[in-house]
């Protein structure tokens, strides 16, 4: 794909400040949208707690070998942020000292990350899942990343991957020209590795995010959907579907300011607004590690740069299980994506 990122473009919208100053007043219509925090103070769970500490979300660095449109992380090519080896060292102090229960790989693309493995074989007997995402393309793209399906397997690494959709159309608009066949051909490969089969154990998900300025359809429903399809069409398998709702932030953000679809969009976040999702954030259960070390309640969050509100424990250097457990979580505007409808986190609905 040749679409570049926003930082290589020089948009501004790649400035986190630009962002948030965008979905808060970027209109007549948006600066009198009702703020999250009113929504939150209407709750008995506000202010916004966690109520426990169960994944680290580590973004191992904004590197990828696709820029596709919706990303929320602005990841491409161009993109050379990578978390160092110090700042990984520290990440599995973290993990040995703390027994969380899961550890989630995430980028850009994480197996681009050069010590990617190294970081897996160390954390692989001190937790309980390992989560990786990947964009499946880079599994079949490159000769490099060809192992990692079997690495994968060797640990027992739980496998995410994003895939816009069941037909090539949607998912190549979405993601860029032969992104679907390419994705084909990895699912095909783990598939033969025994991910997604019954009685395996070795978990294959699935990600889906509209390609337009809408919201997804029921989880249950699109799994059934997903599943029906890919097993038809190409004999493929897989676990669990988890739909996630586009957040307003950095590339999607370009596409509904381009498209003219912001005002609306934010609208319809706003009016589906669901308490029940909103008590089930996975900010409650979750800590973002960026590539810098820097902490947060979540990926969205990181790719703002609003970091945690507790100043003595804002660094992975620093990690302190207590102090972030009793810290109060951060919202803007950008949070209604995660409590509209259905609700949305990483691992899909949340009510």
């Amino acid at each position: 794909m040749s679409l570049k990122s926003l930082l290589a473009r020089g948009n501004e919208l790649a400035d986190p400040v630009k962002q948030i100053e965008t979905i808060n007043f970027g209109s007549e219509t948006l600066t009198k949208l009702p703020k999250f925090e009113s929504k939150l103070k209407e709750s008995d769970f506000y202010p916004l707690k966690p109520t426990q500490l169960d994944i680290l979300q580590i973004n191992l660095g904004y590197m990828c070998n696709m820029t596709c449109k919706h990303c929320h992380v602005d990841a491409g090519p161009d993109r050379k942020e990578m978390m160092t080896r110090e700042n990984l060292e520290h990440c599995i102090r973290v993990v040995k000292e703390t027994k969380v229960h899961t550890v989630d790989l995430t980028g850009g693309a994480p197996e681009m990350h050069p010590d990617f493995q190294w970081f897996v074989e160390q954390i692989a007997d001190h937790t309980q899942t390992i989560i990786v995402r990947s964009n499946l393309t880079i599994l079949v793209t490159n000769p490099k990343y060809r192992a990692f399906p079997e690495f994968f397997k060797k640990y027992g690494l739980e496998v995410t991957c994003s895939l816009p959709f069941y037909n090539k159309f949607t998912t190549d608009r979405q993601r860029g020209e032969g992104t679907y066949d390419r994705s084909v051909e990895a699912l095909k490969v783990l598939n033969e590795l025994g991910y997604g089969k019954d009685d395996s154990g070795l978990i294959l998900n699935l990600v889906y995010n509209p390609a337009g300025a809408f919201l997804p359809a029921d989880q249950d429903t699109l799994e059934e959907e997903f599943k029906e399809n890919l097993k038809a069409k190409h004999g493929i398998e897989f676990n669990s579907l988890f739909t996630i709702t586009n957040l307003p932030i950095s590339r999607y953000l370009e596409f509904l300011v381009l498209s003219d679809n912001l005002d609306d969009y934010m609208n319809k976040l706003v009016q589906a607004y669901n308490p029940v999702a909103a008590e089930g954030v996975m900010c409650r259960n979750t800590i973002s590690v960026a590539w810098n070390g820097v902490l947060y309640d979540c990926d969205f969050n990181q790719m703002l740069h609003i970091p945690i509100d507790e100043s003595d424990s804002g660094h992975i250097k620093d990690f302190n299980a207590m102090k972030l457990l009793n810290r109060a979580i951060k919202t803007n505007q950008h949070c209604y994506g995660c409590t509209a409808g259905a609700g949305s986190s990483c691992g899909g609905a949340t009510a």
